[in-house]
């Protein structure tokens, strides 16, 4: 038995079309199951309709998005829930193929997508990784990790829990990363993760986000069919996923970029576990990504790239901040196009959700017009398939991309 959230007269027909989040707005009252148990941040609610009808359940959270919903009917949220609930997100990932020999790293979980708001779950080899972005979530970790391990355990031994940076910091938790209790075994690495037959060092302890970007698989792949003879720079490289692709696709040289120490050390190491201490083709650079560009106008012996990758991290995280992330994306796209070598190929990036297809074409599309340049779209790219977007809440395509050809 749930407390209950008891919207405002009209405010119930997002949910009657199965739109996630409940605004703090259309709340008109919250009755708690008695007045010593006052609803708290994380615990589940029921969402009922001004004239009482039961539109659902999910958890309650402080800010804007009060509630994120993860059923629209009158069921639990409980242990059979999130089984029922990842065995169809294995299924999905099933029928694309995952885990398999050339590629054992994948998103199991991908929020709102799979129908779990607030829940990320990437798994590399034989651990899982998980990641909570609201109290619920959070409070739910070890039913969830459990759930993973139940559904999952033919080749997912390990959970592990990676949550510090995610969760609300207003809530007032002492969140430590860690292996989930529930997780049962010693057995706490996988050394090396594969994707597409690319070999890397996935760093879930210490990295950004869940230790890697997997949602750029497929468009690292389009990074190699392009690669052949480039001169190729790779910009915010990280840990060097789009690098070794160009490198595997024969890239005459590849530069990786990075303010990142670790992260630029981390994409040398990957660089070598795939093509040896040898690999003569490849430096990589700990520098800001404008001081960069500064310098390749500046000096005449700069080299001069024909394959350029420019992906940033999230410029904007909530819609306060979105104009300003568009003057960022506008400048960082304008330094890029003026610094490619004519005939160049640019791979550009958003991969902020407050930040729309069109509004960021529209930054590029003022970033080459900036530079006086002629500029074609060759394709435009996404997410892939097991980071679904659900149909009823598009805010989920988060992922945006360009692939461009400067004359």
């Amino acid at each position: 038995m749930y407390a209950k959230i008891i919207l405002k007269p009209g405010k119930e027909e997002s949910l009657k079309r199965f739109h996630p989040w409940v605004f703090s707005g259309a709340i008109a009252r919250t009755e708690p199951l008695s007045k010593k148990n006052a609803v708290q941040e994380g615990d589940k609610v029921q969402v009922l309709s001004s004239t009482g009808q039961i539109l659902g359940a999910g958890h309650v959270q402080i800010g804007s998005i009060a509630v994120r919903m993860l059923r629209f009917d009158q069921g639990a949220i409980d242990a059979a829930f999130y089984e029922d609930r990842m065995e169809k997100a294995l299924q999905l990932r099933k029928e694309l193929r995952f885990p398999r020999k050339d590629n054992n790293c994948f998103r199991l979980v991908h929020g709102e997508g799979d129908f779990l708001p607030g829940l990320v779950v990437d798994v590399y080899g034989n651990t899982a990784v998980m990641q909570a972005h609201s109290v619920g979530m959070h409070v739910d970790r070890e039913i969830i990790a459990q759930a993973i391990l139940k559904t999952c355990g033919k080749f997912i031994k390990n959970v592990y829990y990676k949550s510090e940076s995610t969760l609300p910091f207003n809530a007032g938790l002492e969140v430590k990363d860690g292996y989930l209790e529930a997780s049962g075994t010693t057995t706490k690495t996988a050394p090396v993760a594969v994707e597409n037959g690319i070999e890397f060092y996935p760093d879930w302890v210490q990295g950004q986000k869940t230790g890697f970007f997997v949602d750029q698989r497929e468009n690292r792949a389009l990074v190699e069919h392009y690669a052949k003879g480039k001169n190729v720079l790779n910009m915010f490289c990280y840990t060097g996923g789009f690098s070794l692709y160009a490198l595997r696709g024969g890239a005459k040289l590849v530069h990786s970029v990075d303010a990142s120490a670790k992260a630029v050390e981390l994409c040398r190491r990957n660089v070598a576990l795939n093509f040896g201490e040898a690999a003569k083709t490849h430096e990589a650079y700990a520098q800001d990504a404008f001081d960069y560009f500064h310098h390749l106008e500046q000096d005449p012996d700069a080299p001069r790239y024909n394959l350029m990758i420019v992906d940033p991290p999230a410029f904007a995280k909530h819609q306060k901040v979105l104009r300003q992330a568009l003057q960022g994306y506008r400048k960082l796209n304008a330094a890029a196009i003026r610094n490619i070598a004519p005939g160049g190929i640019l791979f550009t990036f958003s991969c902020s959700q407050a930040v729309s297809k069109e509004d960021f074409r529209l930054a590029v599309f003022s970033a080459a017009a900036q530079t006086g340049r002629k500029v074609q779209i060759l394709h435009q790219l996404t997410q892939p398939a097991d980071h679904p977007v659900n149909i009823y809440h598009p805010e989920g395509e988060y992922l945006k991309g360009l692939v461009l050809r400067v004359e």
